[in-house]
């Protein structure tokens, strides 16, 4: 396999990407997608495809030299970003791409705000506080919106749910240690009493959490007993919370004694099918529970934790930034663009993702156009990308591209069919 497509116009070059190998990891799926054994001595949670400063993708040339394509951007931002990008962002990338496979659930989490990220950054520079330090919140000056698209199917708990069929799953729970909290917020069922019940746990002494979340484990198990085993692994409308009584003993399970675990309480669970995505604002509380998925975020790392972790929680932080607005967020199929490909829209000019399919023994090129930077990941099948002046290079599963913004156009041609291709690029260039 050619290692870069070469031609008069420029060079599009493969990525060799890194993989983060966190607790909550999977040991098959991002191994299995870039063709190496199965299971892996560690879990791997994240490929990364970007040029993050903590852990860049290395740029593969024709004649066998490797350069960080963050080192990359700095020596020559015009040709790899573009003269729109580097108007907008300087010589940094806007957008990070992520292979995400978990296997356990994450920590619940929430990313800040553009306004909310430059001044926590500014306060926590002036306070001196290293980079590096576990209490550190914002690692760098940047927002972090992100939309997620499932590659399996994907669970999740993601943002606030309606506030009266929490209410509802309380009163099913029909536990004496759960009715405060469930007077509390029937009392005040929005944003505001959202806010008070979430800030009344999470901030719990060790003695009233060590109280209150047996007992509601407890019910989680009668309501089971009671109702019968959820079979059907997916959330259901109306008065059946067995997969949330599910999702709830399993969180403990997995993070004994967390006060998370209540907050989860909270929250929508949602399960995407592949192919279907979730775009999450700033301020939305999220965790990913299980599942494999392709993520695209702003280039950023701001993570403001609430549980499910045994990291640094800063709770009057998180609960600043917390946007404590409710209601189930939309599920994208996406839209079409052409024939093979389709977009999925968020309100984000830092990002745009799209994916481009073929089925088995299909053979329509697709053109794509440049003059932004892009990264393409194929998850399924191979594709070979030709440039206007003969060039090639054909890209397995598992493989990376990146397109500089003056690059030629490239065309797609499907190899071995049926093919998966994710196309990540700045949100602006759907805008203009």
């Amino acid at each position: 396999m050619n290692e870069c497509l070469d031609s008069k116009g420029g060079i599009v070059e493969l990525l060799r990407n890194a993989v983060r190998p966190y607790a909550w990891g999977s040991r098959t799926a991002i191994a299995e997608l870039l063709g190496k054994p199965v299971p892996t001595p560690h879990p791997q949670a994240e490929l990364w495809l970007g040029a993050h400063p903590a852990d860049p993708s290395v740029l593969l040339h024709a004649d066998g030299a490797q350069i960080s394509l963050l080192e990359a951007l700095r020596a020559d931002p015009d040709r790899y970003l573009g003269a729109r990008c580097v108007q907008r962002w300087g010589n940094r990338l806007p957008f990070l791409l992520k292979v995400l496979a978990a296997e356990e659930p994450l920590s619940l989490q929430a990313h800040p705000s553009a306004e909310q990220a430059a001044e926590g950054f500014a306060r926590e520079e002036a306070r001196g506080i290293p980079r590096d330090a576990p209490e550190r919140n914002y690692s760098d000056p940047n927002h972090k919106p992100e939309l997620i698209c499932a590659l399996t199917e994907l669970h999740a708990l993601a943002g606030f749910r309606d506030p009266l069929r929490t209410v509802e799953l309380l009163a099913a729970l029909n536990s004496p240690a759960l009715e405060p909290y469930r007077k509390m917020l029937a009392a005040e069922p929005n944003a505001d009493g959202l806010r008070t019940l979430f800030t009344t746990w999470i901030t719990m002494p060790e003695p009233a959490v060590k109280a209150v979340l047996p007992c509601t484990l407890d019910a989680c198990v009668a309501l089971l007993r009671r109702d019968g085993v959820c079979r059907d692994f997916r959330p259901h409308r109306g008065s059946d919370f067995r997969y949330e009584c599910r999702v709830i003993l399993e969180l403990a399970e997995t993070y004994p004694g967390d006060v998370g675990v209540l907050a989860a309480v909270l929250l929508n669970h949602v399960a995407l099918s592949p192919g279907e995505a979730m775009y999450l604002p700033a301020g939305n509380l999220h965790s990913y529970l299980r599942g494999t998925a392709v993520e695209i975020s702003a280039n950023s790392d701001n993570v403001l934790r609430g549980g499910l972790t045994a990291k640094h929680i800063d709770v009057p932080e998180l609960v600043r930034v917390l946007d404590f607005s409710y209601g189930e967020l939309p599920v994208q199929c996406g839209e079409p663009l052409g024939p093979q490909e389709i977009a999925y829209h968020t309100p984000a000019e830092e990002f745009q993702l799209t994916r481009l399919e073929w089925a088995e023994r299909e053979s329509t090129p697709v053109l794509l156009r440049g003059s932004w930077p892009q990264i393409l990941l194929c998850a399924q099948g191979s594709v070979e990308l030709r440039s206007q002046d003969g060039g090639y290079v054909t890209v397995p599963r598992g493989g990376s591209v990146w397109l500089a913004a003056a690059d030629p156009e490239v065309t797609v041609c499907p190899v071995t069919t049926p093919v998966q291709l994710f196309r990540a690029l700045p949100g602006l260039a759907h805008a203009n």
